[in-house]
Formats: C-alpha cells, structure tokens, sequence
C-alpha cells in the first residue's frame, strides 16, 4: 500500500536528512554554508573563515542536521520530546522485566528499581556514591502515562516560544542547567525524584524573568497567568498530591537567574554565537555523560 503523499515527503526529507547528517549521498561538491554565521566557506574547508566555527562537529552543525530530521522551529524541543518518550518506552521495559508494569500502574506507578536503576534522583546515591549523574538522567524519566503526558505537553507549549527567541543552544542549556540544579535542591532535602518538571518550571522562570525586562500590557498579562499557574502548582505540592516542590522551585529560582542574564534575543554577533555554542555543547556533552555513567552503574547492587 502506498504511503499517502504527505508521509511520503516526510519521509524522503527524513531519509536526505540522515544522509547529509552522516556524509552520505553522490551529491556533487558544492561550497558549503557556515551553521553558526552564514558566510560561504569552500567546499573541502572544515572550518569557517570567518567565525572559525567547525563545520561538522559544532553546535550549529549539530542544531542544523536536528532541523532537517526534526522538521520546525523548535527542533531541540521536538528532540526532547523524542526523548523523553523514547526513555518512557525503556522505564516501561525495565519496570516489566522486574515484574512490575502491568495493569494501571502504567498510568501513575512507575517507580521502584527500574527508576532507580536507569538513573532517578536518591539522595543516598548522589551524596554517598557520588552518582551524580543523575541530576541529569532524572529529567528523562518519568512516574507514568499521566506524568509524562502533563510535562511533554508544557513542554511543547513553552519549548518552541523560548527555542526561537534564545536559539536552539542558550535553550537547550536552561532546560538542562535548570532540571539538574532542581533535582540537586530536592536530593539535598532528601527526596527522590523525577521528571522532567525541573527543567520546565526552569523554562517559565525564564519566561517571568523576560516579563520584568519588557513593558506593556501583555507582558504584564503573561507574568499575572504565569505567577497564578506556578502557585496553583505549589499549592497543589504542599497538598501532599506527589509534587516535588524543592525541584520546581530550584528549576523555577534557576531559570529567572538565567531569564536575568540572557539577552532576549537570538545571538547576533560571532561571539555571542561561540559563547550560545559553548553552552550547548556543554549541556550536550553532560547529558551524554551522565547516560554513559548510567549504562555503566545500572547493574550495582541497589541500596538496601
């Protein structure tokens, strides 16, 4: 059966994507387009003339082939959301291969050893075992359908707006730079956790801090809707309905830092552009990171 037209442009688009991404294809040379300052650089150079950027392994590059394969404005948004369904999928696997996972419990109970072991945030395992890679692996997981269901929805809501206006790098950084200082501000209080909250609470604290720096009536509007949900979702916390509120607030206190400091708008010169890169590939490399530490650490004995 034939694909219908639109699935199979998509799909075609996909598939010339991946081959640019891994250097496929029987393309003729043609000069190249610098990622992260626009100049036209020769066809067998590696670096840019200009920005000194490098053409296949920078940020940019990187941000570039994300766009083609993850279609929009938002492609580090859209690959979170990938993300965070894709590590559902194996918390689900893991929790039934222990034995757990079935019925409802798909819904709101995935917890347990599964969590543990594919990196949530413990206290006991970041303070004494010094894992603390999972400050990071913790905003990809999840307690269930319900959870992930809420968050991934916030984050296609607030995600796209803030990729555009900060750039997909300086982005990328507060989502993970946030979730991860919300979990280190939960663990010290001696919770476990999860989810991706952290990070996005962090992304309404940068959008409350944009609100203070910009003037008129929908600004004001927008910080009166943000304090509003923000302190229904605290109030809710302190009602014992399993929010962690030391996470959201880390993440929500993290991002209005970072809201303050950020200029509002995409970078603009050649060294705003290597700072936003640097950024990025720092969050990049720590996720990274943190996901090798959790291959690594998955099978130790779990605390008793």
């Amino acid at each position: 059966m034939a694909l219908p037209y639109q699935w199979q442009y998509r799909l075609d688009r996909w598939k010339a994507s991946l081959r640019g991404f891994f250097g496929g294809g029987n393309q003729q040379p043609r000069p190249q387009i610098c990622p992260n300052c626009g100049s036209l650089v020769g066809i067998h150079a590696s670096r840019c003339h200009q920005c000194g950027t490098n053409l296949k392994f920078s940020m940019a590059a990187v941000n570039r082939s994300l766009s083609g394969v993850f279609s929009g404005p938002a492609p580090v948004t859209t690959a979170l959301l990938v993300s965070n369904l894709i590590m559902f999928g194996i918390e689900w696997m893991a929790l039934a291969a222990h034995g757990g996972g079935g019925g409802l419990s798909i819904l709101w109970g995935m917890g347990g050893e599964a969590s543990y072991r594919l990196g949530m945030s413990a206290p006991y395992a970041i303070y004494i075992q010094h894992e603390w890679f999972r400050l990071i692996t913790a905003i990809f997981l999840h307690g269930g359908l319900l959870h992930i269901g809420f968050n991934m929805m916030a984050l296609m809501q607030l995600g796209p707006a803030l990729e555009e206006l900060y750039g997909s790098s300086r982005y990328f950084f507060l989502y993970i730079f946030t979730g991860a200082f919300g979990f280190l501000a939960s663990s010290f209080t001696g919770h476990l956790s999860l989810g991706a909250s952290g990070g996005l609470l962090g992304l309404v604290g940068a959008m409350l801090a944009i609100t203070t720096k910009r003037g008129g009536a929908y600004m004001r509007d927008l910080r009166s809707r943000l304090v509003s949900s923000v302190v229904f979702l605290f109030v809710l916390g302190f009602m014992g309905m399993g929010i962690d509120n030391w996470a959201h607030g880390a993440g929500l206190a993290a991002g209005f830092a970072l809201g303050k400091i950020f200029a509002d708008r995409q970078p603009m010169n050649v060294r705003e552009k290597q700072i936003a890169n640097a950024l990025g590939w720092l969050a990049a490399l720590a996720v990274i990171a943190s996901f090798a530490f959790m291959i690594l650490h998955y099978r130790d004995a779990i605390p008793g």
